[in-house]
């Protein structure tokens, strides 16, 4: 078995655009590093390495059935607060949302910084940040691209996770 070099792209399908994943070997072990959200006309790249490949299976077996679980190793990411909120969304469940302003009570923290630490999420789709919204709403999404295309891919998620 080859390998993996310290640092690997792929971008496989999703059904409301692409992802864009990236690998990286993290003290001997291989750890998605980054998933990106990317528009539907992006060039495929195909997972190279094991950890890429069961990634995308875990990705393919979501999108027919939101209840399926992600696990993968993810590369320790953000600042304190960052993973507070970044765990909490773990405790979520499919077809179920939580505002910003509860996530925010529960970690005594502000409603705007658990948004912006949603914002920063290096993984979305497995930490689940598209399931917190705003109380007034769908809330934004990812840098407030609103009513863009980072929009778009909350309301596909929720829509697909049965929580609108």
């Amino acid at each position: 078995m080859p390998t993996p070099t310290s640092t690997e792209y792929c971008v496989i399908s999703a059904p409301f655009g692409c992802l864009g994943v990236q690998t990286e070997l993290v003290d001997g072990s291989l750890m998605i590093s980054k998933i990106d959200y990317l528009p539907p006309d992006t060039a495929l790249i195909s997972p190279r390495n094991a950890l890429a490949k069961a990634f995308s299976k875990q990705c393919e077996q979501y999108f027919k059935d939101a209840s399926s679980i992600f696990d993968v190793p993810l590369k320790p990411a953000g600042t304190v607060h960052q993973q507070k909120v970044w765990n909490a969304t773990q405790g979520i469940g499919v077809g179920e949302t939580s505002t910003y302003g509860e996530i925010a009570k529960m970690i005594k923290s502000g409603p705007r910084a658990v948004g912006t630490a949603c914002g920063a999420n290096p993984y979305p789709l497995v930490t689940p940040c598209h399931r917190i919204i705003s109380a007034q709403g769908l809330g934004g999404f990812m840098k407030e691209d609103a009513p863009g295309f980072y929009r778009q891919i909350k309301i596909w998620l929720l829509k697909h996770e049965g929580a609108l």
